[in-house]
C-alpha cells in the first residue's frame, strides 16, 4: 500500500469525481482510476460505486476514509517534526502565482527569504487560480498568490491582498470610450475579451452576470493580463480586468462597471498545518505587502 493511493482515494472520495480529482493532483484519469484500482485489489474490497456518474463511497469506502485521512496527516507529522530538527537547513518550497500577475512585493519576498535560507530550494509556478488553489490542497503547493471571487478558498488559511471591483478597457476614440461608467448590463452588449475560467477575475464577471442574467459574448480568451489588454487594443473586444491590473495599461480607457457586488480578490493562501519553511517565508510575505499598502496609502 502506497501513500499515493490513500491520497488519490482520499481527493477521488472528496471529489466525487475521477475526473475533478485528477485535475486536483495534476495526473490523468486513467491513473488515478489505477492507483485506487490497485488499492482496492490490496484490501480485496471496492472503495467507491461507479455505477454512476458521481463516485459514491461503499460501505468499506466510508469505514476506510477517515483512517486513510489519519495516515496521510501522520505523515504530514513526520515530515514536519523531521523539518523542525534540521532547522530549515534544506528542503524545498514550491510557491504558486496566478499567470499573469506579476506582483513584485512577491518577488521581494522571495529574494528576502532566499538570502536567510540559501539551501532551501524556491519553485515559482504559475497556473489558474482555482489549479493553484487544488494545489495547495494537496500539498503539491506550499503557497500561493491566487484570484479568487467573493472570498478566500475555505478550509485553508489565506490573507486577503487586494479586494477591488473590475474595470472594462476600450481603446480611446471606440464607441465604448464615451462611457465614463458602465453597467454590467451595458457592458454585455458589446464583445468582451477575457481572463480564463477558473481565474477569480473571470469568476467574478461570470457569477456577477449570472446573478443578473446576463449572458456575456465572450469572444476571446488569454491568459495573461496584458494579452488581453493587446486583443482589446485591437478592436477585438472590451477588456475585462481589476482596477488594479488595469492600472498597468493607461494607454486604454478604464470604465468602472457598476453592479459587480462580488469583490475580486487576490491573496495568498497555504495549508493550516505549515512546515517550518512555510512559516519562515509567511512573515517575509506579509512584510512585503504590508510595506505596499503603507506606500500606496
Amino acid at each position: 500500500m502506497e501513500l499515493r493511493q490513500l491520497e488519490y482515494f482520499v481527493t477521488v472520495a472528496e471529489e466525487a469525481n475521477f475526473t475533478r480529482a485528477a485535475e486536483r493532483v495534476r495526473i490523468s484519469q486513467s491513473g488515478v482510476s489505477a492507483q485506487v484500482k490497485t488499492l482496492e485489489h490490496e484490501l480485496g474490497t471496492t472503495l467507491f460505486d461507479r455505477s454512476a456518474r458521481t463516485a459514491r463511497l461503499t460501505e468499506a469506502g466510508s469505514a476506510a476514509l477517515p483512517y486513510a485521512k489519519a495516515a496521510l496527516d501522520a505523515v504530514a507529522d513526520l515530515k514536519l517534526a523531521v523539518d523542525e530538527v534540521r532547522g530549515l537547513v534544506r528542503g524545498q518550497l514550491t510557491v504558486g502565482m496566478v499567470t499573469g500577475c506579476e506582483v513584485k512585493p512577491l518577488f521581494a519576498a522571495l529574494a528576502a527569504f532566499h538570502r536567510e535560507h540559501p539551501a532551501i530550494e524556491l519553485d515559482l509556478v504559475e497556473d489558474n487560480s482555482d489549479r493553484l488553489v487544488a494545489g495547495v490542497r494537496v500539498s503539491a503547493v506550499d503557497v500561493a498568490l491566487v484570484g479568487v471571487a467573493g472570498g478566500p478558498p475555505e478550509n485553508l488559511a489565506s490573507e486577503v491582498i487586494v479586494s477591488e471591483g473590475l474595470v472594462a478597457l476600450a481603446p480611446p476614440g471606440s464607441e465604448a470610450a464615451r462611457f465614463d461608467r458602465m453597467s454590467l448590463r451595458e457592458l454585455t452588449s458589446h464583445p468582451l475579451v477575457t481572463l480564463p475560467s477558473g481565474t477569480g477575475i473571470r469568476t467574478v464577471l461570470d457569477d456577477s452576470c449570472l446573478a443578473e442574467r446576463l449572458f456575456p459574448d465572450v469572444v476571446l480568451v488569454a491568459s495573461a493580463p496584458g494579452a488581453v489588454v493587446e486583443l482589446a487594443a485591437r478592436g477585438l473586444g472590451l477588456a475585462v480586468l481589476s482596477e488594479s491590473m488595469a492600472a498597468a495599461f493607461p494607454q486604454l480607457k478604464a470604465i468602472p462597471i457598476e453592479g459587480v457586488r462580488i469583490p475580486a480578490l487576490l491573496a495568498l493562501v497555504w495549508r493550516p498545518r505549515v512546515s517550518p519553511a512555510v512559516a519562515a517565508l509567511l512573515p517575509h510575505l506579509n512584510r512585503c505587502f504590508t510595506a505596499t499598502e503603507d506606500t500606496a496609502g
